[in-house]
């Protein structure tokens, strides 16, 4: 790997069906270019499953979360936790998640979607695992369910943060983690990004494509289907770079370092 530093993308769709018919070549794709491990994002019981089967495939360059998106909250059960302790259990498993709420789309019921969170929160303090967070047009009540955990969970991201400055800084003051993803690379929608990523601490700071969607807007060559892939990710860390006034070097060391401490990841030489 003739890459220097090593990137971690910490959240990927790898069991999406779009990478069906070449999983094995997007996780070497991006391993050539310098980007390993990958964390798999596990939305409900099954794909948290088969994200830690295939994770386990790939020892110390695949790892999973588990956990139910607010999207499939509605479909929780009594076995649910149960089945997430199970999951979180194994060595490939660094992380609750992805757990949340989701205003926008409202796919499953407003207190069903806080119940279950709440059942995350406390299923990875019990654990001590970190927790991988969703939140989508539902600040205050994230806000709110999370400092009413206060002090259950060691630490916790919030994925894919496209929010405002004011939503920023109260996670920051809350002792959050952020994710950043692709969406900084877009000139119209990413726009307040750009000035935002200066505020959030190199230590706080981790990155993701939450491939296959959110594909960089500024690619020099688009991918053919527009399907976004981890091997873009370097991508991503030269626009943080950019933005911050930072070299490319600092983001890489910083993130890779910050995403390590936060998931607790024992890398492949």
């Amino acid at each position: 790997m003739g890459m220097g530093t090593p990137l971690i993308d910490i959240g990927v769709n790898l069991m999406h069906r779009s990478f069906r018919t070449d999983r094995e070549q997007v996780v070497e794709r991006a391993a050539a270019e310098g980007i390993t491990p990958l964390i798999i994002t596990g939305t409900s019981v099954r794909s948290s499953r088969d994200a830690s089967e295939y994770a386990a495939r790939y020892p110390g360059k695949l790892y999973a979360t588990a956990g139910v998106h607010p999207h499939d909250a509605k479909n929780c059960s009594a076995d649910t936790i149960q089945q997430l302790r199970q999951l979180a259990g194994q060595p490939q498993v660094v992380s609750i998640g992805e757990c949340g709420l989701d205003y926008n789309r409202d796919f499953s019921p407003r207190d069903v979607q806080r119940r279950w969170l709440g059942e995350q929160i406390q299923l990875a303090g019990e654990l001590h695992m970190p927790l991988f967070l969703h939140e989508r047009d539902a600040h205050e009540d994230f806000v709110a369910m999370l400092r009413e955990h206060q002090g259950v969970v060691d630490k916790a991201v919030v994925h894919c943060f496209t929010g405002t400055a004011q939503e920023l800084h109260t996670y920051i003051e809350m002792d959050l983690y952020i994710g950043i993803t692709g969406w900084i690379c877009d000139e119209r929608r990413g726009k307040h990004l750009r000035e935002l990523v200066r505020d959030i601490p190199l230590d706080r700071l981790m990155i993701e494509t939450d491939a296959p969607f959110l594909t960089p807007r500024n690619l020099p060559v688009k991918p053919k289907d527009g399907r976004n892939e981890p091997f873009y990710l370097a991508h991503i860390a030269a626009m943080i770079a950019e933005c911050t006034g930072r070299s490319m070097m600092e983001i890489e060391i910083a993130t890779t370092e910050t995403a390590k401490r936060f998931f607790g990841l024992t890398i492949a030489e």
